[in-house]
């Protein structure tokens, strides 16, 4: 606190430099929320990985091949459907639930119609219930992996392949399981990935001599 002997020039140095460090204190606040915003972006991708790889969230894996064993244990699976953000689409399974042994090949269908007046491009999301089931569901071959287009009033049956892996029974609670529902959501694509090849070639330099 001033005193009447302090001098003017000693307080206005004092103000001074309070001013300075509250200006370090804003750079420095808001160069954490940046890094903090960064890295939020960065971890989309890595999360995405986390749980290929784990299973986190239910997501189920991709297999290149079938399993090598099949127990005489069996499991069965359920499928579910949905559409989201306002897609124009009937999608349901073809296919009741199916008990196999683990570790055995199963094939599944879903059904899938454009309702609408225009083509449209989905793609569609998909998780395993319960959670701890995730690491342990395969995918051979599904129409997740790429867009699916559908013209006005188009049907299409989509297959899955899929396997439980044997490993599930080492597991201390995904042993317990009877049961998994494998879920799909199919989602609009606003933006499909030949539409943007395209945009992206119709940009791209033509060499000198090239195009008009």
């Amino acid at each position: 606190m001033s005193t009447a002997h302090d001098k003017p020039e000693d307080a206005a140095a004092a103000q001074t430099a309070m001013s300075a460090r509250n200006r370090r204190v804003a750079v420095i606040c808001a160069g954490v929320g940046f890094s903090m915003l960064g890295m939020a972006y960065a971890a989309v991708p890595l999360y995405d990985l986390f749980c290929r790889v784990t299973g986190y969230g239910g997501t189920t894996q991709r297999a290149e091949r079938p399993a090598d064993t099949t127990l005489s244990r069996s499991m069965t699976v359920r499928f579910d459907a949905n559409v989201g953000g306002g897609l124009q689409w009937e999608f349901a399974p073809v296919s009741g639930p199916q008990t196999l042994p683990i570790g055995e090949n199963g094939l599944a269908f879903y059904r899938v119609t454009n309702t609408s007046d225009r083509p449209i491009v989905g793609t569609a999301t998909y998780n395993v219930a319960p959670e701890q089931a995730g690491v342990f569901f395969n995918k051979l071959a599904c129409f997740c992996f790429t867009e699916q287009r559908l013209e006005p009033g188009e049907s299409m049956e989509m297959p899955v392949s899929y396997f439980v892996d044997p490993e599930i029974v080492k597991d201390p609670d995904a042993s317990r399981l009877s049961t998994i529902t494998l879920s799909y959501t199919f989602y609009e694509v606003r933006k499909p990935a030949a539409a943007a090849a395209a945009d992206k070639t119709k940009a791209a330099p033509t060499k000198p001599g090239q195009g008009t």
